[in-house]
């Protein structure tokens, strides 16, 4: 039997796939060290991956192995060619290939119960297995989520999700609404829906400070929704106040301060400084945050790799002219200083040409042409005609080099803030882009390290570690991307954003094969991951 094994290794997976496989075994022996999934002998081998290169989240340089699945769990990592196995039931040939766990995406949107959403091929695409919801504040309306997560299970989507519960929601949830001073009662019912999220599975809490949902919290609220999480090692992901390079530092420290407060880890959504420049402020930024590391408070951050945003077209409207305020009252009674600032605004954000619409009948047009085209100030083509509300848009605001800096840095993990909806092509293409542009094209991040930056960070940072994921290791969870490097590319742009990246061709999500050379397969091997209850 060993003898057969190897001379068929030798040759190649062609000829495994002529003579029809190996012969059954029903034990499992190493010659030399290899990873096993316990010392129980593997007895079933369900998908064999052989003659890659493992890449396996940890930071780790490639190496040679072979990789046995059995049902939704990796059950060994080795050299073939020196053991007795099992005979497999699908073999993938990864030859040329780099074999790596399935990415995780930090910062992610889409409905898993919607028909039209719940496929995710945008991310899969990608190689992305795992995606984060529940972002900016917004988690499903519901007092208790486990028959949400419950909903979601059934429906199989096609990948993994991490929840996490929404400040905003819970607001709402607790009657305070949009009121900037909620009673003590409601501030504990928003502690209380926090916790029982938590209870129910949920890795940690999300804010959207800068939109109206989340924009009245004080310290002390943040402070009583964040101590839950903090009691039960979670973690609060922040969409801060402002991303603008004149506050950035004043926002990080609110989210330092909610994290010292309620004793738990903090992260910061989409890290990104509006209107700064250059690599020098990028390291001033970067200091800053290390010196809270420094004080005791764990801090990390998510990015995606473009130098425009996406959002709704209220984030350059004044707090005064958005919700809970009255937006007719606010034009006939202030239009004025209205316009004043909307100038000032779009100004500071590079000028109307930098804000580039992407729904309704404007979409694909600049606010610039717009104007143009309305013959009108570009400012009453925003109070008129695109009000808070209408549309969303892309935003032009960001340095490339101060952003390449923040996002090689070791403790910046990669996101899309992406759906399959999406307007802007970080929905479809920003893992892929990482590796053509930042591996490839600029070679500021090694292959190993950007792999790093879409498992292993995310999965530590998050807590996913516990649950098997974001490495490549026998008895880990068996999401696993295959890809020639060389043939990543992000075609999605701002023209098309809904473009499938290129180049990872099969991805296994739980054990079953999601996508296989190039195909998608609609598996529906998703599942909702639980955060382990603290023991």
């Amino acid at each position: 039997m060993k003898t057969l094994i190897r001379n068929l290794c030798a040759a190649g997976l062609a000829a495994i796939a002529i003579s029809g496989g190996f012969s059954q075994e029903t034990t499992f022996r190493t010659e030399t060290p290899a990873e096993t999934a316990g010392d129980t002998p593997i007895e079933q081998v369900d998908i064999l991956i052989t003659n890659g290169m493992v890449i396996d989240g940890t930071g780790s340089p490639p190496r040679r192995a072979d990789i046995f699945v059995t049902g939704d769990r990796i059950s060994f990592v080795g050299d073939i060619s020196r053991i007795y196995m099992a005979q497999p039931e699908q073999v993938i040939d990864a030859a040329g290939k780099i074999v790596a766990p399935g990415f995780i995406d930090a910062h992610a949107h889409g409905n898993p119960l919607s028909e039209d959403n719940k496929v995710f091929h945008n991310f899969l695409a990608m190689g992305v297995t795992t995606i984060c919801l529940g972002q900016d504040g917004s988690s499903p309306r519901r007092e208790d989520l486990r028959p949400w997560m419950d909903e979601v299970d059934e429906a199989g989507p096609g990948v993994n999700v991490v929840p996490f519960v929404g400040h905003a929601t819970v607001r709402r949830l607790s009657g305070a609404e949009l009121d900037p001073n909620p009673t003590d009662e409601q501030l504990a019912k928003m502690a209380e829906l926090v916790a029982d999220a938590m209870d129910a599975g949920c890795f940690g809490l999300t804010t959207g400070l800068e939109y109206s949902g989340g924009r009245p919290a004080s310290d002390r609220e943040l402070a009583a929704v964040a101590t839950p999480v903090g009691e039960r090692g979670g973690l609060v992901m922040s969409h801060m106040r402002t991303e603008d390079d004149d506050a950035v530092e004043s926002a990080i420290d609110e989210l330092v301060n909610q994290g010292r407060a309620g004793n738990s880890a903090v992260h910061v959504s989409h890290i990104k400084v509006v209107s700064g420049h250059g690599a020098a402020r990028a390291e001033e930024i970067l200091a800053h945050m290390e010196r809270a590391r420094q004080e005791g408070v764990t801090i990390t951050a998510d990015i995606y790799p473009y130098t425009a945003s996406s959002t709704g077209i209220g984030i350059v409207f004044p707090d005064w002219a958005l919700p809970p305020n009255d937006y007719d009252e606010v034009v006939a009674t202030r239009r004025d200083e209205l316009a004043a600032y909307l100038r000032e605004r779009i100004a500071f954000r590079n000028g109307p040409e930098a804000t580039l619409i992407g729904s309704g009948q404007w979409a694909g047009k600049t606010l610039a042409e717009i104007a143009e085209e309305l013959e009108k100030p570009f400012e009453d083509v925003l109070i008129d005609d695109l009000p808070p509300g209408s549309v969303s848009g892309a935003y032009f605001v960001m340095d490339e080099e101060l952003q390449a800096r923040l996002l090689v840095d070791p403790h910046v993990m990669i996101c899309s803030d992406g759906s399959p909806t999406s307007s802007h092509p970080r929905g479809h293409g920003a893992f892929a882009r990482v590796i053509h542009h930042f591996v490839y094209e600029t070679e500021q991040l090694t292959l190993e390290e950007a792999v790093h930056k879409m498992t292993g960070l995310p999965a530590a940072t998050i807590g996913l570690d516990a649950v098997g994921r974001g490495t490549i290791a026998a008895g880990n969870a068996a999401d696993i991307v295959i890809f020639d490097p060389h043939a990543v590319n992000d075609a999605a742009n701002f023209v098309e954003p809904r473009e499938l990246a290129e180049g990872f061709d099969t991805v296994i999500v739980n054990g079953q094969v999601a996508r296989l050379d190039g195909e998608f397969t609609d598996v529906g091997a998703g599942r909702v991951l639980r955060r382990p209850a603290a023991e």
